[in-house]
């Protein structure tokens, strides 16, 4: 029986989730995953050489050769033919940053994530520095615990949420991209929120926090200037 191939390693969720032709008519879509994603960014974007890349992705240099090239005849395709690209799974794992403070959720915990800062709920999900983590079984909070996040930007930021084994997230304004990453994590999303962070996991245990269907950064204000929810938090590494 062969063996499943293996994971491929992706530094954390991107920013930025569907791209499309200026213009009405679209002509079908393209689907690209994460993976093959990933290879565009290390060599194309980062200029580094597909050695590189292989070690990053934890994967040999064959491999990463096939993904590369097959994501390359999908750029060309979407560019030349006016196609739509949206990305979307993929034999993947995220790159696991986070440190031993936080424990194995274990199997019965269900754990909720808060944008944090200083008891309240932070309004801007792409900037948010701590989150509180409540842990809770069979409707009650057995553990609280405050982490301060390790990237900026939606996709390293819902990279963590995942890599702590979130089951929800509770947050202010949260924009298009990190959405679309809330749902590639399987993270069930409650955003457009304000308050307090413990009152709100109580509204949630209680089945009357509203899950806003249209959480977006601007909500509930204005960005100040020179504010972007996009930043990306993988860096140059």
């Amino acid at each position: 029986m062969p063996r499943p191939p293996k994971s491929r390693r992706i530094c954390c969720y991107p920013d930025y989730w569907s791209f499309a032709p200026d213009q009405d008519a679209v002509n079908d879509t393209i689907i690209m995953t994460l993976d093959e994603f990933e290879t565009i960014r290390l060599i194309d974007y980062q200029s580094k050489t597909q050695e590189q890349c292989a070690l990053e992705m934890n994967v040999a240099r064959t491999t990463v050769t096939s993904i590369y090239d097959t994501a390359r005849k999908k750029l060309a395709k979407a560019l030349v033919e006016g196609k739509r690209i949206i990305l979307s799974g993929g034999n993947y794992t995220l790159s696991n940053t986070i440190s031993d403070e936080i424990n194995k959720k274990g199997s019965k915990i269900m754990r909720i994530a808060v944008t944090y800062d200083n008891g309240q709920i932070f309004q801007h999900f792409g900037r948010t520095e701590q989150f509180k983590i409540y842990d809770v079984a069979y409707g009650k909070i057995v553990g609280e615990q405050i982490l301060s996040t390790n990237g900026a930007g939606h996709g390293a930021l819902a990279g963590f949420l995942k890599n702590i084994e979130a089951d929800v997230l509770i947050c202010g304004g949260i924009g298009g991209g990190a959405q679309m990453a809330m749902s590639e994590a399987g993270i069930a999303l409650y955003g457009g929120n304000m308050g307090s962070c413990d009152e709100a996991v109580k509204a949630f245990l209680n089945e009357t926090l509203v899950q806003n269907e249209n959480p977006t950064c601007d909500h509930h204000h204005e960005h100040g200037e020179g504010h972007t929810c996009g930043d990306h938090g993988c860096g140059n590494h």
